[in-house]
């Protein structure tokens, strides 16, 4: 914990360089792959450095957005690679066979909008990308849903930081739990949604 708020200071006092963009890109890409470092904290304050003119926001949500889009793309890689080991493990093992043919379910019954949820809370995207790749799903729909979440996922940090970045500027904790109380918001309302679109449409079949 000490080395994610030594991580998060040091983030904020490089904020105003222009190769800050350059650790936006990184950061979002490492937390796509390995969720150990606070990509949404770290678009957050370029948001707020952008509102205090010390960057484009613009190009914060370019960096944001490009890094987490290869980082994703990379999870998915290497979920790929690692599926016919794991598919030949899942045919000696009942319950490994049980949880990828539940893991590959879930993906086709929500479909690309679990991608773009999922992207909003840490830790969950990595694992569902890594799924993504080693239950083979198509790589065309995958980088289409993907391309998308890493926008709207970018954006939404950039633009929270940079309007609300007298609030977030001294307490980045507080930037960050916000942002991901109201990412866990929209996916219980996006999941509500789907449930009630689900029953009308098995009414309507009966």
């Amino acid at each position: 914990m000490n080395f994610v708020n030594d991580l998060t200071d040091w983030i904020n006092d490089i904020s105003g360089n222009w190769w800050f963009l350059l650790v936006i890109f990184l950061i979002a890409y490492l937390d796509s792959v390995v969720p150990v470092v606070p990509s949404e904290t770290t678009v957050i304050i370029g948001g707020v450095a952008a509102g205090q003119g010390n960057q484009v926001l613009l190009f914060v949500i370019i960096a944001g957005a490009v890094g987490a889009f290869l980082g994703d793309n990379t999870a998915y890689t290497l979920g790929n690679r690692f599926s016919g080991t794991v598919n030949r493990r899942a045919e000696r093992n009942e319950k490994t066979r049980r949880r990828l043919d539940w893991a590959s379910s879930q993906i086709h019954k929500r479909g690309g909008p679990l991608l773009v949820t999922a992207r909003f809370i840490p830790g969950g995207r990595t694992a569902l990308t890594v799924t993504s790749g080693l239950t083979n799903q198509p790589r065309l729909w995958f980088v289409k849903w993907i391309a998308l979440a890493t926008t709207v996922w970018a954006s939404y940090a950039a633009i929270l930081g940079w309007w609300f970045g007298d609030r977030f500027k001294d307490d980045h904790t507080k930037a960050f739990w916000f942002a991901f109380g109201a990412a866990l918001a929209m996916t219980v309302l996006i999941e509500l949604v789907r449930h009630f679109r689900e029953d009308g449409d098995e009414s309507v079949d009966h």
